[in-house]
């Protein structure tokens, strides 16, 4: 049976789309198959006790990561532009209904790029639909998804199984029962891999 490599994720996350951009070599490296689990981050750090204030909240520390941010995004040579708001929830459960398909890294990928890399709105309709377009899909059916009962569903428990694995934030990655949190940690990651899983 394929090794897995869970990646949690929120659309509203940068650091997130960052990874995003290499977890797939990662993932096709070992030849681990890569689960897309997307989640929303408020409720993973209420859920883990974080009940601070959010970065924007701290401006000196906000400064910070937006450089931090460039500095990943030069290295990994991928725009980075901030979108205009960060309502992530339809997205996110977009996700379930590109799974069904068999098409998940497009879409994350797609819809990150435009997100994150573009500096689209990730709440917008016709920025989903777009995105479903591109990949062949019924706009308005997967418009639909994304409020609907079954995604709705699919997101709570997935949001469940994260808060039971101690997802404080992401991105996070698990190869079983070992957990890496954060753009900067790819390279444990990696050297976990390199140690573990291609013996």
């Amino acid at each position: 049976m394929k090794k897995h490599l869970d990646f949690y994720f929120d659309f509203l996350s940068p650091f997130a789309y960052l990874a995003e951009t290499q977890i797939g070599a990662i993932a096709d490296r070992f030849g681990l198959e890569l689960c897309y689990k997307p989640i929303d981050l408020q409720a993973a750090k209420l859920a883990a006790g974080n009940n601070g204030p959010s970065n924007r909240q701290v401006p000196p520390k906000l400064r910070y990561l937006t450089t931090d941010m460039e500095r990943w995004a030069q290295r990994y040579n991928v725009p980075l532009k901030f979108p205009p708001t960060y309502a992530s929830e339809r997205a996110n459960r977009g996700t379930f209904y590109a799974i069904d398909r068999g098409q998940q890294r497009d879409y994350v990928h797609r819809l990150y790029l435009a997100v994150w890399g573009q500096g689209e709105d990730m709440s917008d309709e016709a920025v989903l639909r777009k995105i479903a377009v591109s990949l062949g899909w019924s706009g308005d059916e997967f418009l639909a998804y994304t409020q609907g009962e079954d995604s709705a569903r699919r997101y709570n428990e997935i949001n469940k199984e994260a808060h039971a694995r101690g997802v404080f934030g992401v991105p996070a990655m698990f190869v079983g029962n070992e957990m890496w949190w954060g753009n900067d940690r790819l390279q444990f990651l990696t050297e976990y891999l390199e140690s573990y899983v291609s013996r």
